[in-house]
C-alpha cells in the first residue's frame, strides 16, 4: 500500500542508459526512495520478505495508503478510462509508437479520418490489460470505445471503415 511513481525506461533510451551510469546499477527495475537507489528486484524481494517494507525504506506513514477505500476498484478505474475521452483506443504502445501491427493499423484508420482520440497503452498496466478483457467481454487488443461503448477490435473497425460507417461514428 505504498504510493509510488514509475517511469517507462523503454520510452527514452538516453534516460535508460543515463540511469545505469548514474546509479552504477546495470539492470532494471531500479527502486529509488527520495532520490536514492535502493536496488533492484532481488533486493526489494528480500526487504519485503523481512517484513515492514515501508519502514525499511524509511517511508513516512503519510506515504502509506491505510484505507483501501481510497483506491478505486478496478471496475471503477475501467469505467473512468473508457469514458476519459469521447473516443478511447486501448492498444499496445501509443499512437506515436505502436508496439504491434494491429495497433498500428487501427491508429492509421483513426488518423486517416482525422479523429481526435485518446490512447491507453495496455502494456503499461497489467491489471487494466486483463481487467478490460473481462469488462468488455472482448479477449484481444486493440479495443476501440466511442462514448464509453465498445465498438470492437481491428476486424470490426476495418469492416466499418470499408463500409463507410466508421467516419460517421467518429465524427458523430
Amino acid at each position: 500500500n505504498l504510493l509510488f511513481g514509475t517511469f517507462d525506461i523503454l520510452t527514452d533510451e538516453q534516460v535508460r542508459q543515463g540511469l545505469k551510469t548514474y546509479s552504477d546499477w546495470p539492470t532494471y527495475p531500479q527502486l529509488y526512495v527520495k532520490g536514492d537507489l535502493v536496488g533492484g528486484l532481488d533486493i526489494m524481494k528480500e526487504m519485503a520478505e523481512d517484513g515492514d517494507l515501508a519502514g525499511q525504506l524509511g517511508v513516512n506513514s503519510r506515504d502509506v495508503v491505510h484505507d483501501s477505500n481510497t483506491q478505486k476498484s478496478l471496475e471503477d478505474r475501467l469505467k473512468d478510462l473508457v469514458n476519459k475521452e469521447r473516443i478511447m483506443l486501448f492498444m499496445k504502445g501509443l499512437p506515436s509508437a505502436p508496439r504491434c501491427g494491429f495497433s498500428r493499423q487501427i491508429v492509421e484508420m483513426l488518423n486517416n479520418h482525422g479523429a481526435s482520440y485518446e490512447a491507453f497503452d495496455i502494456l503499461t498496466d497489467e491489471e487494466v490489460r486483463q481487467g478490460l478483457k473481462k469488462y468488455s467481454d472482448w479477449p484481444t487488443y486493440p479495443q476501440l470505445y466511442v462514448d464509453g461503448d465498445l465498438v470492437g477490435g481491428l476486424d470490426i473497425v476495418r469492416e466499418m471503415d470499408e463500409g463507410g460507417d466508421l467516419k460517421d461514428l467518429l465524427m458523430g
